[in-house]
Parts: C-alpha cells; sequence; structure tokens
C-alpha cells in the first residue's frame, strides 16, 4: 500500500481483454492470504480493507459480513468489503465499511469495479436491504448518488516538522509540556485510561460510545500497527488517542480528551508526540480523521497545517432520490444528543455500546 488512503478518482483503465468477462464470488477464510496480498500490491488501497478487519467488525459488533472478489484469469481483479448492519435506528443495509472512514471498491479493472457494484447491489436486494453504501475517497462511479458532507484531513509529514508548525501551535505544545502534562505510548496496557477518557467524552458530546471491546479487538488485530498514546496530569489520564498505521500514512480515528482541561493543551500534546512517533518511522503522511468542513475539530486540524481531502459516500440500489443521513446532524438525533449529555456515566458506558452498533 502506497499511501493507506484511497486518491484515485475512479477505478484505473483494464488492460485485460473484452472477453475476460469478470467472475465474482463470496470469498472465504481461505481466501484471506490472498484478499491480503492484493490489497498490499494495490496503490489506493486502505488498511481496513485488510481481511484482519472481518474479524473485528465481527466480533465486536455482531454484524455479519460479505467479502467480494471479482476474479480475471483465475486472478483477484477486485475486492469489495460489505458488512451487513441491521440498524432499528436507520434500518437494514449493506455498507464498506462501517465505524471507520474508508472501504468501498478496490480494483485494477473498471470492468470489475462495476461487476461488484451490481453484485452488492443484487446482493442487497436479495437480503432485504434498503441500499450499498461505499465510502470511497476520489469518485470512482459518476452515476451513483453521493454525499460530500465530509473531509479527512492529510498532514504531509517530513523531518524538520517542529519548525514547519504555526507558532502558535508551539507555544501550546510547550504550554502543556510546562504544565507538567506527560506522554504514554503502548498498547493493551494503556486501554483503561484511554477508555476512561474516551468514554466520558463521548457522552459529553452527546454520542453512545464503541463497547471497550472494540478498542481491543482493534489492538488484537494490529499489535504493532495500532497503538494507544495517552496524556496524563499528575497521573490522571486527560486526552488519549488511537493511532492507526497503513502503509505511509499513519491515521488517529479516535481521539479525546476532558474538556476541563483543555486549557493546558492536552491534545497537543497528544498530537505532537503521534506527529513525532510517525516521522520516526518513516511514515509520510498523518491522516487526521474526517471532519465537517469548518466546524470545530476541522479548525482544530487544520491549524497544524492539514489539508482537507474530499470524501465521497456512493450509494447503490437506492429506491428513491433521497441519499440516507446516518449522520448526527440528522434531525432524529437532536432531541437525543441533548439527553444523553445529561445520562450518568455508568448509564451511557452501559447502553451506549447497544445503540452505537445501529449507527455506522
Amino acid at each position: 500500500m502506497a499511501t493507506g488512503t484511497q486518491t484515485t478518482d475512479r477505478p484505473p483503465t483494464s488492460l485485460a481483454t473484452a472477453t475476460d468477462a469478470p467472475r465474482v464470488e463470496a470469498a472465504a477464510a481461505a481466501h484471506a492470504a490472498e484478499w491480503d496480498a492484493f490489497v498490499a500490491a494495490h496503490p489506493h488501497a486502505t488498511g481496513y480493507h485488510e481481511w484482519a478487519w472481518r474479524g473485528v467488525f465481527e466480533r465486536s459488533f455482531g454484524h455479519g459480513s460479505e467479502y467480494l472478489v471479482a476474479r480475471r484469469g483465475g486472478q483477484i481483479d477486485a475486492v469489495l468489503p460489505l458488512v451487513e448492519v441491521r440498524s432499528w435506528i436507520f434500518g437494514h443495509f449493506l455498507t464498506s465499511l462501517p465505524f471507520v472512514n474508508y472501504g468501498g471498491v478496490l480494483a485494477r479493472s473498471p470492468e470489475s469495479a462495476r461487476a461488484l457494484v451490481d453484485a452488492a447491489t443484487a446482493l442487497s436486494r436479495t437480503r432485504g436491504c434498503r441500499h450499498v453504501e461505499l465510502r470511497h475517497v476520489g469518485r470512482q462511479f459518476e452515476s451513483l448518488p453521493v454525499r460530500g458532507h465530509k473531509v479527512t484531513m492529510h498532514l504531509a509529514l517530513a523531518t524538520g516538522m517542529w519548525e514547519r508548525l504555526d507558532r502558535k501551535v508551539r507555544n501550546q505544545i510547550r504550554k502543556a509540556e510546562k504544565s507538567d502534562l506527560t506522554v504514554e505510548e503502548g498498547g493493551a496496557d494503556l486501554l483503561d485510561a484511554f477508555y476512561q477518557v474516551f468514554a466520558r467524552n463521548m457522552r459529553d458530546l452527546g454520542t453512545p460510545v464503541y463497547a471497550r471491546n472494540f478498542f481491543a479487538q482493534v489492538l488484537a488485530a494490529f499489535p504493532d500497527r495500532a497503538r494507544l498514546v495517552v496524556v496524563r496530569r499528575k497521573g490522571d489520564p486527560i486526552a488519549a488517542g488511537l493511532s492507526y498505521h497503513s502503509g505511509t500514512t499513519v491515521e488517529v480515528p479516535w481521539a479525546s480528551s476532558l474538556r476541563e482541561w483543555n486549557s493546558l493543551c492536552p491534545n497537543h500534546l497528544l498530537y505532537w508526540s503521534v506527529i513525532e512517533a510517525a516521522v520516526a518511522r518513516d511514515a509520510q503522511i498523518l491522516d487526521f480523521g474526517r471532519s465537517t468542513p469548518n466546524a470545530g475539530t476541522y479548525n482544530f486540524k487544520s491549524q497544524w497545517g492539514a489539508q482537507p481531502v474530499p470524501l465521497h459516500w456512493e450509494y447503490a440500489g437506492l429506491s428513491g432520490d433521497v441519499i440516507p443521513d446516518h449522520g448526527p446532524t440528522n434531525p432524529k438525533f437532536r432531541v437525543a444528543v441533548a439527553v444523553w449529555k445529561r445520562c450518568p456515566l455508568w448509564l451511557a458506558n452501559t447502553v451506549g455500546p447497544r445503540i452505537v452498533r445501529a449507527i455506522p
């Protein structure tokens, strides 16, 4: 994998003959090594395309999955990982991929890419699903309805990053250091501290929290590439994040801090620690994760010099013209968010994981 995130606008031009029609089939566990070899060699693959994520989704959320491959001449020419979500909030649908930022079709030829979308659409109808959601970076299928409501934020990495940072950002990092905040990096040994911060911050935002087991599964599946970073004040965790290394990209898909300590800038120390570790690993891009343009998290990421990369979530098999909205800006969430912010933390941590599995 060259970058860890898709950047193509469309499937590449096919080099196969017109008579070499793609054949779509469901991949089984016996195909895992072949699947991962295809993903590793594809320049636009993301870490989430890897086979191991299938087990993470199934064990963490209980959703079934179908991983499709298109073959030409007996060789894999395209892959599409799909997770079947049965949501009491949003209905029944297939998505690639839920709970993470990327997924969708990964193809060597437009013929195989189209064959996978057609197969996924037929599968969704057979199973009574409402649609298929494909979380692409670049636009891949111009004929499909698309939502462009999110961007991801990329920061180019190189040696000498400190001098490249905005002076205000450097001052905030220094403030955190002068406030005697400390940073730890580790794996499952830091999970309790990470989850303590993450769960409380999600409650304060009015968002149901993932189960602790989800992060345990991620760390177990990628012990050398998924790392936890915890910022402490007098031993107590006040900010924490999970970084995920894929190809030449390090992503921070989940991070939180406790708002009462925001004046000490723990988030700045957290991300600076991630940047230093990423540069040491020769990473080329820090992916801050997806944001809504001009929202608070978008502005935080922008101050580091991160640049927006538009995301394109494409939809197949829709019965009408209305594109699904599963995000917290959906009006049906407004009252629930306000109520959830007042929920006792113990209750939020107990009930939240049961709810969030229905909000991919």
